[in-house]
């Protein structure tokens, strides 16, 4: 408990998932957190769970491709909580699952809007708070599929990469101002979005989460709390020496 006391932290998509799981485990761990999320009643709900638990949570409706709308949500954050340390960007989508040459400009841009402008206008509106405070921690959500190949989701793959080079860039750019930026990959996830993915395939949820158990040598795909508790290291003080890491949630998938 108390790892991240009197620490102030945005997260985004943290209505459900892979953000609810970080926003409900660093409010326990005495953060106050700005729950930013599209989805009102998911955001809502995360809010009061976080407020059922004893901790402190306020929720912004935002939408991280909109840059006024975060500009405007960081600075109520700022006016609000006084303060801002802690960013982790986790909102993303994943797109539509073709090849390049069957890709539309649109559903090309509508993954970089979110999973990359996302990031950037999120980073670029919060850096001058940290600054002001000379010191802050940045968590970048990116993927296995930032670093590596598949046979699906192009664009994803695409943006995931650019995050991925994003937080190496951002993590020199700011480590003599004692902000450090480091980038999360997780593997196969069990989120609400990945269980739905998955009930379209053939055979349904069971079979899909049969088949991605097998690619990750751990046995298992993984949970929601597994990638929130590695937030949570390199959100809090105990990773005050590390900046521009790649942190693999991934069950070994990356290993192989």
């Amino acid at each position: 408990m108390d790892r991240l006391k009197g620490k102030v932290a945005i997260i985004t998509g943290a209505g459900a998932g892979m953000g609810k799981e970080t926003s409900i485990l660093f409010a326990k761990e005495g953060c106050k957190v700005a729950v930013f999320e599209i989805d009102a009643k998911s955001g809502d709900e995360t809010v009061n769970e976080i407020k059922g638990n004893g901790g402190i949570a306020k929720f912004w409706q935002v939408d991280v491709s909109n840059e006024e709308n975060v500009k405007n949500a960081i600075s109520e954050v700022k006016n609000e909580f006084g303060k801002i340390d802690i960013l982790i960007n986790n909102a993303g989508i994943t797109g539509v699952d073709k090849k390049v040459h069957e890709l539309t400009n649109a559903e090309w841009e509508q993954v970089f809007n979110v999973d990359v402008k996302g990031v950037f206008y999120c980073t670029k509106y919060v850096i001058p708070y940290m600054l002001e405070n000379e010191q802050g921690s940045i968590v970048n959500l990116s993927s296995i599929y930032g670093t590596l190949g598949s046979q699906e989701l192009t664009p994803y793959h695409a943006a995931k990469g650019a995050v991925f080079a994003m937080t190496k860039q951002d993590a020199i750019s700011y480590a003599k101002n004692n902000i450090r930026v480091n980038a999360i990959h997780p593997g196969t996830i069990m989120t609400p979005l990945v269980k739905e993915l998955g009930s379209r395939m053939e055979g349904g949820l069971e079979a899909y989460n049969k088949l991605m158990s097998e690619k990750h040598p751990i046995g298992h795909a993984g949970e929601p709390i597994d990638v929130a508790y590695g937030c949570l290291y390199l959100a809090s003080d105990e990773s005050k020496f590390v900046t521009g890491i790649s942190l693999y949630i991934d069950g070994g998938y990356s290993a192989q």
